[in-house]
């Protein structure tokens, strides 16, 4: 544009001249000779004079009109809120304020989106179920960290590529079709093959036909599919555990009713089986009851200092008299290096019922004659105690489901001693919500070692 100018004013200068020139000839062409001849070097000057002129007037005018050109490009290169000072005429400043006045705007609406940008990153980010974008070619646009998760890939390597590229589960990709086929919002769930985790997938199209393509949410609903299955396997084991008692105490009351209550002696066997039958219900619901309050929160725990050797002295006087009926020998070993009086930090009605809980399992799966330890030790941080048993053991394949509800290794004996099949499942709970740890160690016919580990008094 400079030169442009320039040139302009430069032929305007010299049109000028020559115009002159061509009217002086035209009425004297003598006179126009001798004055050339006599204002030569003057027209000479006059003329640098004028180039001069011209260039520094075609400088001042396009000098705004660069700044204003720079400012433009630094705006379109990023450099939002860029300032332009133009010394020039009123129109030049008045240009160069509504330049400043739109790059500002366009700094603050940049600042906004961005904040906007990222809060929704941040929340997308943080959402527990996966969330996916993709456009009407299957390209992925955005993938949170939760969706590289559950579908293994990174998301960060996935924006920009075909989504048949970033996740080759087969599965996931016909429910992904089915959504962007349907007219309406898509929701379906299945079972990752050889993993055996449920996925539950949401397939939506974008809203109008400004941005075609979809969002994809992806839930993991494995845990809501176990506890859905506990649920049921609960209800089956406690109807199956409340009908077998039902059922003795029934066919007794019937065979009374039949007779049977004449006779003293066969009535007094049928009666006593009624009564076994039903403390064992009795026994059934109250751990029943006791587990539910536990899982619920409801139980109401309150820690205090509990020593630690009386608690085990106390458990074992308890159980004392029923080991004796099968001879079996019960030891407290209490620990040679630890000082008197270790304390948990517990509740005392739970820590009991631990206690009981695990001697009466040790007592009913030892077979006479055998031998039951009752040890405890301590750290800096936390208490513990082993109850050790000589007893049937448990098989290694076993070993990791003695804390499930109803779980039982040998269901008959398990019935034939009395066991619930709850007791140890309530141990673990009534451990964990004392903020502690049970652990159990068997070998089959060998016996079987439960340790429990809780904090310690003072240090909780």
């Amino acid at each position: 544009m400079f030169w442009r100018l320039f040139f302009t004013y430069l032929l305007l200068v010299v049109a000028t001249v020559g115009l002159l020139g061509l009217l002086t000839f035209q009425r004297a062409e003598e006179v126009f000779y001798d004055l050339v001849r006599e204002v030569a070097t003057a027209l000479f000057a006059v003329v640098i004079l004028a180039v001069g002129a011209a260039f520094v007037l075609a400088r001042w005018f396009v000098r705004p009109l660069v700044e204003l050109q720079e400012g433009a490009r630094k705006l379109a290169d990023g450099d939002l809120g860029h300032k332009i000072r133009v010394a020039g005429s009123t129109e030049h400043s008045e240009l160069a304020e509504t330049f400043n006045a739109m790059s500002d705007r366009l700094a603050s609406t940049f600042r906004l989106l961005e904040h906007d940008r990222e809060q929704l990153l941040a929340i997308l980010s943080g959402m527990v179920e996966g969330v996916i974008a993709i456009d009407d070619r299957r390209r992925v646009l955005f993938a949170n960290e939760r969706a590289g998760q559950l579908l293994e890939f990174d998301p960060r390597k996935a924006v920009n590529e075909q989504l048949s590229d970033v996740t080759r589960l087969a599965v996931f990709h016909t429910v992904v079709e089915h959504g962007l086929t349907a007219t309406e919002p898509h929701r379906e769930e299945f079972v990752v093959p050889g993993g055996g985790r449920y996925l539950a997938v949401y397939v939506s199209r974008f809203p109008g036909h400004g941005m075609p393509g979809a969002v994809v949410v992806i839930d993991d609903t494995t845990d809501v599919r176990q506890a859905e299955r506990m649920r049921q396997d609960f209800v089956a084991n406690a109807s199956h555990e409340l009908k077998t008692p039902l059922a003795v105490i029934k066919s007794s009351v019937e065979a009374l009713q039949d007779g049977a209550a004449e006779d003293s002696d066969t009535c007094a066997a049928f009666l006593d089986q009624v009564a076994r039958e039903a403390d064992r219900l009795t026994d059934l619901i109250k751990d029943m009851l006791s587990l539910s309050r536990i899982e619920s929160g409801s139980l109401g725990l309150e820690p205090r200092v509990v020593v630690l050797d009386r608690a085990i002295t106390d458990c074992v006087e308890r159980h004392h008299p029923r080991a004796e009926t099968k001879t079996l020998t019960m030891v407290e070993k209490p620990p040679p290096d630890a000082p008197a009086s270790v304390a948990a930090w517990a509740d005392p009605d739970a820590l009991r019922q631990v206690m009981d809980n695990l001697v009466d399992n040790a007592i009913k799966y030892t077979p006479n004659g055998g031998r039951i330890t009752v040890r405890w030790g301590a750290t800096a941080d936390t208490v513990s105690f082993e109850v050790e048993d000589t007893g049937v053991g448990i098989p290694e394949t076993d070993v990791n489901r003695v804390f499930e509800r109803f779980y039982r290794v040998d269901k008959a004996r398990g019935r034939a001693e009395g066991s619930t099949g709850l007791g140890l499942s309530i141990v673990k709970h009534l451990v964990q919500a004392m903020r502690g740890q049970v652990r159990v160690n068997s070998k089959l016919g060998k016996g079987t070692t439960f340790r429990v580990t809780l904090p310690r008094a003072g240090s909780a």
